[in-house]
């Protein structure tokens, strides 16, 4: 605090008043001292945040989720060290809604962005040469001026926010991109759609558009006319210079250790595993030899000599750096005071060469279409779930709590000390990651998708079809039936009706009109 001066009490004060004076500020200075020491002191363990969501990553393609071909030695290393939830749920079934979830704490039923709207009415924004060219062309359509998000409520708190890798809520030049949404910085791709090469032309930088060495071969571009597709030669144009994965890790090297001695967010949201096949040559060599000789893809997103060897060079290429970024934690003294979360933002995809029954990549749930990505079966919305957070979170445990992303904000509200918005839906599994307290359960989680709704309350699962004329419900009870295969809802008309219910209250209309567009 420093040398404490007291204020005069008076100009005809004796000098015993005088004591008496000096005593009572020298206590209040005290008390002052020791109030702001102890604040300091709670500031100094406030712990870091980093949210690492992968994209399209199946529930059972890490080793400690059942994975026996992909190597993942580090995000399993994570789990030894921290919590397993075996009953946690993505926002969606697809990119932007389930990241929009997770950004604002409200479900489906409540979101602003419901499916993935390419906001087409702007022009011809599939077209990836017009689109390198103009930013008026790029991006989703924006999640609006003033939303509260987790980095708008940990900034506010004193976090030092970040956002690497991709965004998919708002165009460039509109009310959302990331600093406009909470984040003090930003690096990676804007656009869902560009993130379809992870060779792009450009990528961005808060808002500045930055560009890179690699020349414009526009996703779906075929093998030439001609070409042998069991010479790699003949893919070429797949693998450019600069790939954007190694590009982002480096921003999060940067960002971390610019900002040890302060509390930081990372939300790190990967585009790694989703299609195109595209991975560092070491790693798909490392698979080949493994694997063997396989058959090439040469339909959509882009043609691979080894389709299986590179999806699994992927998944091993996002967990190599998993563990360079532990060991930075570790060397630079704040592991120890960081949540590391890693999830997915929905199930396995089903096109672009990978090959999801091959790998499992399902786990206990059923994969490809129409089971996983793209639907609201358990493949298509139970996500793997790890937390770590040592000292904190009993290492080695796990959960079987019922949790889904909605439920993010209130967490880390919690534990950031800021009270979460009234209007959200999500509880906070703190009490679970530190087994203490009293944890709040879900009545029931919703979500909607293209058409259809789900409910899970409990052992129950419901899925509806919303059509003009009918409403087909079916009913799972996941306790005896985890892969949703017996439709017993004539069984149990009273579980149908409660479902019905929640299914019409837990909504409200969509606010703007959204289309499924790209996967």
């Amino acid at each position: 605090m420093g040398h404490f001066s007291p204020a005069p009490c008076g100009a005809m004060e004796r000098t015993n008043n005088f004591g008496r004076c000096l005593m009572k500020n020298t206590a209040i200075s005290l008390l002052i001292s020791l109030v702001l020491s102890s604040t300091w002191a709670n500031a100094a363990e406030t712990p870091n945040i980093i949210y690492i969501l992968a994209d399209d990553l199946g529930y059972g393609e890490l080793g400690c989720y059942g994975q026996d071909k992909i190597e993942t030695p580090n995000i399993d290393k994570l789990r030894s060290e921290g919590m397993k939830f075996t009953q946690h749920y993505s926002g969606s079934a697809v990119c932007a809604p389930s990241r929009c979830v997770l950004l604002t704490g409200k479900h489906t039923g409540h979101a602003y962005i419901r499916g993935n709207d390419e906001w087409g009415s702007r022009g011809n924004v599939w077209d990836y040469a017009e689109v390198n060219k103009s930013p008026n062309l790029e991006g989703q359509r924006p999640i609006p001026a003033g939303t509260i998000t987790i980095a708008s409520l940990l900034k506010d708190a004193g976090y030092t926010t970040a956002c690497v890798g991709k965004w998919g809520l708002g165009a460039p030049n509109s009310e959302g991109v990331p600093n406009k949404q909470g984040f003090d910085f930003f690096f990676g791709y804007n656009c869902q759609r560009q993130a379809h090469t992870y060779y792009p032309c450009h990528l961005w930088k808060n808002e500045e558009k930055v560009p890179l060495r690699n020349k414009s071969v526009a996703p779906h571009t075929r093998l030439s006319k001609g070409a042998d597709p069991l010479d790699e030669a003949s893919y070429a144009d797949y693998t450019l210079t600069d790939y954007s994965p190694d590009l982002m890790f480096s921003e999060i090297t940067e960002f971390v250790d610019a900002n040890k001695e302060r509390p930081f967010f990372l939300y790190w949201a990967t585009p790694i595993p989703h299609v195109p096949l595209q991975a560092p040559r070491r790693w798909v060599d490392y698979y080949v030899k493994k694997f063997g000789d396989e058959k090439p893809h040469l339909a959509e997103y882009f043609p691979c000599r080894y389709p299986r060897a590179t999806y699994a060079a992927m998944v091993s290429y996002l967990d190599e750096n998993v563990g360079r970024l532990v060991k930075q934690l570790k060397d630079i003294g704040v592991y120890d005071n960081t949540l590391i979360i890693f999830t997915s933002d929905n199930g396995p995809t089903f096109n672009g060469g990978a090959q999801s029954p091959w790998f499992n990549s399902g786990g206990s749930f059923q994969e490809g279409r129409p089971w996983g990505k793209c639907t609201l079966q358990e493949g298509g919305i139970r996500v793997p779930f790890i937390a770590s957070w040592p000292g904190r979170i009993e290492a080695g445990s796990e959960t079987e709590h019922i949790s889904a992303f909605w439920d993010a904000m209130p967490t880390f509200c919690e534990i950031a000390g800021v009270t979460p918005p009234e209007n959200i839906d999500g509880i906070s599994y703190l009490p679970t990651l530190l087994q203490k307290g009293d944890q709040k359960n879900h009545t029931y989680l919703y979500w909607e998708y293209d058409g259809k709704q789900a409910v899970r309350m409990g052992k129950w699962k419901a899925i509806r079809t919303l059509g003009k004329n009918k409403m087909h419900m079916k009913l799972f009870n996941l306790e005896e039936d985890l892969r949703e295969e017996q439709n017993i809802a004539e069984l149990n008309p009273e579980v149908v009706s409660r479902m019905e219910k929640i299914m019409k209250e837990a909504r409200t209309p969509v606010p703007r009109r959204s289309s499924v567009g790209a996967m």
